[in-house]
C-alpha cells in the first residue's frame, strides 16, 4: 500500500509511524484508518521492527476526525458507500465498513505484537486522544493537549476509549475527563508521560513480547470480547 496519509520509516529497528497532514493538524481520516491498519500489520510480520512510535507532522498529533465535509462526514451515502444489508434487509452490522473506525485502529494498536510508544507532540483531540489509550507508553510534549470532547458533539466516547481509559486512570479520573468535555494539560493528575529504554536484544520484542503486559493482567482479555 502506498501511503497518503502516514509516513512509515524504520531506522535501527524502530518503526516511526507519522501522521501526515500537518496542514490539518492530522485529522483523521478514512484513508488514515486503513494506512494505520496496514502499518501495524505490516510491522508484526517484520522481524526487524523491535518497537513502534506513533508521531505527528508539524505542530499536532491528531484534531480527530476530519469534519470538513460537514453534514456529510458521517453520512455514508452522500460519501458515495452502500450500506451493506442482510439477506432480510437490515444492516449488516458484522461489516468493517460500517464499525467504528477509530475503533478498528485502537483494536489493531491493541494486538500489536510490538511495544507501542506515542509520542505526543500537540493537540490530541477526540481520536487522537483514544488512539493512544492502547499504546503501551505516551510521552508527551510540553506542547500537548488532550481533549475527550465527545459530551460536546453529544456522542459517547468511541474506539472502546470506555474500556480502555478506567484501567489506565482509575474509574473517578476516566468519568471526570469525557464529563467535562476539555482539553488538558499533561499533569501528574493524568499522567500522561514516562520513558524508557528499548531493549537491542533481538528476541525481546519478538513474536508476543508484549505478553505479559498490564492489558493482559485484566479480563475480560480484549475490549471486543
Amino acid at each position: 500500500m502506498t501511503y497518503e496519509h502516514i509516513l512509515y520509516d524504520v531506522k535501527d529497528h524502530v518503526l516511526t509511524i507519522t501522521l501526515n497532514r500537518p496542514d490539518k493538524l492530522n485529522a483523521f481520516t478514512g484513508i488514515m484508518q486503513s494506512e494505520l491498519i496496514d502499518a501495524f500489520d505490516r510491522a508484526d510480520k517484520n522481524d526487524g521492527v523491535r518497537a513502534i512510535i506513533v508521531t505527528g507532522a508539524g505542530r499536532g498529533f491528531c484534531a480527530g476526525a476530519d469534519l470538513s465535509s460537514g453534514g456529510a462526514t458521517f453520512d455514508r451515502a452522500a460519501r458515495g458507500y452502500a450500506t451493506p444489508r442482510k439477506a432480510d434487509g437490515s444492516i449488516d452490522l458484522s461489516d468493517d465498513s460500517v464499525r467504528d473506525g477509530g475503533g478498528r485502529v485502537t483494536l489493531r494498536i491493541f494486538e500489536s505484537l510490538k511495544p507501542v510508544i506515542g509520542a505526543i507532540n500537540g493537540p490530541a483531540v477526540g481520536i487522537g486522544a483514544t488512539m493512544q489509550l492502547p499504546m503501551d507508553i505516551r510521552i508527551a510534549s510540553t506542547e500537548a493537549r488532550f481533549g475527550f470532547v465527545f459530551s460536546r458533539r453529544g456522542i459517547v466516547p468511541e474506539a472502546a476509549s470506555s474500556w480502555f481509559l478506567p484501567r489506565l486512570v482509575g474509574i473517578q479520573q476516566a468519568l471526570a475527563g469525557p464529563t467535562r468535555a476539555g482539553c488538558f494539560r499533561p499533569t501528574k493528575r493524568w499522567p500522561a508521560a514516562s520513558s524508557c529504554r528499548l531493549c537491542r536484544r533481538t528476541n525481546c520484542c519478538r513474536r508476543r513480547a508484549r505478553s505479559p503486559r498490564n492489558w493482559w493482567t485484566i479480563r475480560p482479555p480484549s475490549p471486543a470480547r
